[in-house]
């Protein structure tokens, strides 16, 4: 176990394999705010989506958007206690490349994340959508 802030502890689990890189489990020690947001899209200013056929490039797109959507909501990466991360793909590569951006977004913060292939997502050309929750004061 290793506790990111006063109000996260990410927990790993010696009982399960160590070789992933982010915690199997997140405790919220309270009383802070939670903060649901919506699917983070590749989406830029202007809503046209931002590198078309490139994983990695809308990964890094939607997690600036992510990071803008919480500090919105006063909340940062570190405040994120769990991730969903979907890739509109059928090989592992192409949500290996998402995931790659995603891991070294969050750096050493490694909150529970589920990473899902999808078949299709809402916007034209759209790979990549990720959804957090957070806690924050």
């Amino acid at each position: 176990m290793r506790a990111v802030n006063h109000r996260i502890e990410l927990i790993g689990n010696d009982r399960l394999t160590d070789t992933v890189d982010y915690a199997y489990a997140a405790a919220v020690h309270a009383p802070p705010r939670t903060i649901f947001t919506a699917g983070a899209c590749p989406l830029d200013a202007a809503g046209a989506t931002v590198g078309v056929g490139d994983y990695a490039a809308q990964a890094d797109q939607a997690m600036g958007n992510l990071i803008i959507a919480l500090q919105g909501a006063g909340a940062q990466l570190t405040d994120v206690v769990k991730t969903t991360v979907y890739v509109a793909a059928s090989e592992q590569a192409d949500l290996v490349a998402a995931w790659e951006v995603v891991r070294a977004r969050f750096g050493e913060h490694g909150a529970p994340s589920t990473l899902l292939g999808v078949t299709v997502l809402g916007y034209d050309d759209q790979l990549v959508e990720i959804e957090a929750v957070a806690v924050a004061p």
